[in-house]
């Protein structure tokens, strides 16, 4: 009975043991449940604070681009002038750079950079990033690169701001030349059809594009080329040229001393500053279509893809600067076609361009100027 007891008492003792051994696993295993959910908890809570950063970071740099954007300019701004210092696009550049600091609030740093008949400069600024910080003033070249085959750039890589100034140009001979009227040298040309010579600054200039309209209309002459349109004039004044064409912005002081005598504006009408010069038209009405162009013309570009909203800002900060009396007041010193008061609209700019270089690419290749088809640039007659 004793060893029956006995035996009992051990299976319950072990039982018992058994029952202490499975709650306190128990208990270890609801503990265990307990700190992962927790630690899940606080993971996952780190998690999405991780993400809140994130998105807030983002937030703040797209905000800080459309800042970048709508808050244009909020750094120094550079101005390429595709042409060597102290020239016509040059002087017109700086001085419009000062007016634009005004109206920007930013400084604005005028770089020359030369060559190729303005290729070099202007490439380099569709080179540049299309913020709006790099401008460009370039002459007409800009229009004829492609059919001239000096560069593979057209109006169309670039937002015309504005168009600028037209820099008249005015036929002249020389103090002592036999000629005293338009008339008097048209007869001259027809009498010798190639022997009167006339002096340019070079092939697909504003000067040898004069030339090319001349032949277009009958007149044969002997163009000559010289380094700049300066040394040109100066082959006529010293009887070495019968006569040139230059800008009545670097004719003034040689009108004034009466070393030259002026024949003609080469345009439709006279201009307000010499009302005593005649327009060409006057003597050769059939003209009308090729001299109702300005032959130099100066525009302000920006890269193509700049944002709208850029350049909005920089169409109406340089409609201000080219209301200013400052500028005013130069331009009509300087006696200049005032292009920004003809062209106003996207419209009427983009159809001024177009007739443009209608009228001169094809007369370039027309006469043998220009290498390359007007028509593979998309660039009809101007009949068409």
């Amino acid at each position: 009975m004793k060893k029956k007891l006995a035996i009992i008492l051990s299976a319950v003792m072990a039982l018992s043991m058994t029952a202490c051994s499975v709650s306190t696993s128990s208990k270890t295993t609801e503990t265990t449940a307990a700190e992962t959910t927790a630690a899940a908890a606080e993971a996952e809570t780190e998690a999405a604070e991780t993400e809140a950063e994130a998105e807030e970071t983002e937030t703040e740099a797209e905000t800080e681009a459309a800042e970048s954007e709508t808050d244009y300019p909020n750094k120094p701004i550079n101005m390429i002038i595709p042409y060597a210092a102290g020239g016509t696009t040059d002087v017109y550049g700086r001085t419009l750079a000062a007016q634009l600091e005004k109206e920007l609030g930013q400084s604005i740093t005028v770089t020359n950079q030369g060559g190729a008949s303005g290729s070099i400069g202007s490439q380099y600024v569709k080179d540049q990033a299309s913020d709006g910080y790099t401008l460009l003033v370039c002459a007409e070249t800009m229009g004829t690169y492609r059919v001239m085959d000096t560069a593979d750039l057209g109006y169309d890589d670039f937002t015309v701001i504005s168009p600028l100034v037209g820099d008249p140009k005015v036929i002249v001979v020389g103090k002592d030349s036999p000629y005293d009227t338009l008339e008097d040298l048209l007869n001259a040309i027809s009498e010798n059809p190639g022997k009167i010579t006339m002096a340019h600054s070079g092939p697909g200039g504003s000067g040898h594009n004069q030339g090319l309209v001349l032949g277009a209309l009958g007149y044969d002459v002997a163009m000559t080329s010289f380094d700049s349109g300066n040394a040109a004039l100066l082959g006529v004044i010293g009887g070495q040229v019968d006569f040139t064409n230059p800008n009545i912005s670097t004719l003034g002081s040689y009108i004034e001393s009466g070393e030259v005598k002026c024949l003609a504006v080469f345009a439709s009408e006279r201009m307000e500053a010499y009302p005593d010069i005649p327009a060409f038209t006057e003597t050769v009405p059939e003209a009308e279509k090729y001299v109702n162009i300005p032959y130099t013309v100066l525009s302000l570009l920006v890269n193509n893809d700049v944002p709208q909203e850029v350049v909005d800002v920089l169409k109406e900060a340089t409609a201000n600067a080219l209301a200013s009396d400052e500028w005013t007041q130069f331009a009509t010193d300087n006696c200049a076609d005032k292009l920004y008061e003809k062209y106003t609209t996207d419209e009427e700019i983009q159809d001024f361009y177009d007739r443009w270089q209608s009228i001169v690419c094809w007369l370039q290749y027309d006469n043998g100027v220009a290498p390359n088809n007007p028509e593979d640039y998309g660039i009809a007659r101007i009949e068409e």
